[in-house]
């Protein structure tokens, strides 16, 4: 792909998330807004050619947009748009909507996922972001790299509750 046709491809996923969200009502009144209290140091993951006008911070060979806790919605990066979710791509090729574990410290929709009623419409949508990433190589690549992530970091969580 082309950076147009990178461009195009986050606007239409931006799209699927415009108006839907995890819950019904406003899931960041139940922590005042956790995840959006980012600072320089910390942020949320960009996806491969994923551009934003926020501050953008280089981890380990990733990107991170960065906030101070107030952004306009419309300028959110996907991470934000799909937390505390992520499309897991497994070894066939098959996309998930998976709770991030890597959210456990941060949202408390992650400690209590069995007992929250997700919206079926958000998680149809981040098995479809998943699956239009998943057609370009390199995203593909990361999507099966952060799935390991998600994979590793929940089973460690399940043997911390055992």
């Amino acid at each position: 792909m082309n950076d147009t046709e990178y461009k195009r491809m986050y606007h239409r996923l931006y799209r699927l998330f415009r108006r839907v969200t995890p819950l019904k009502k406003d899931c960041g009144v139940l922590c005042s807004r956790a995840c959006c209290q980012g600072d320089d140091r910390t942020g949320m993951l960009l996806f491969p050619h994923e551009e934003t006008d926020l501050q953008v911070i280089e981890k380990n060979g990733l990107r991170y947009a960065v906030c101070q806790g107030v952004c306009r919605r419309e300028d959110r990066p996907l991470s934000c748009r799909i937390f505390p979710f992520f499309p897991a791509v497994d070894e066939n090729g098959r996309v998930y909507a998976v709770i991030d574990e890597r959210g456990r410290f941060v949202c408390p929709l992650v400690r209590q996922c069995d007992h929250v009623k997700f919206r079926p419409a958000f998680l149809r949508r981040v098995k479809k972001a998943g699956s239009l990433l998943a057609k370009d190589q390199e995203c593909l690549v990361f999507l099966r790299t952060i799935s390991g992530e998600i994979a590793e970091t929940s089973a460690l969580a399940d043997q911390l509750k055992n």
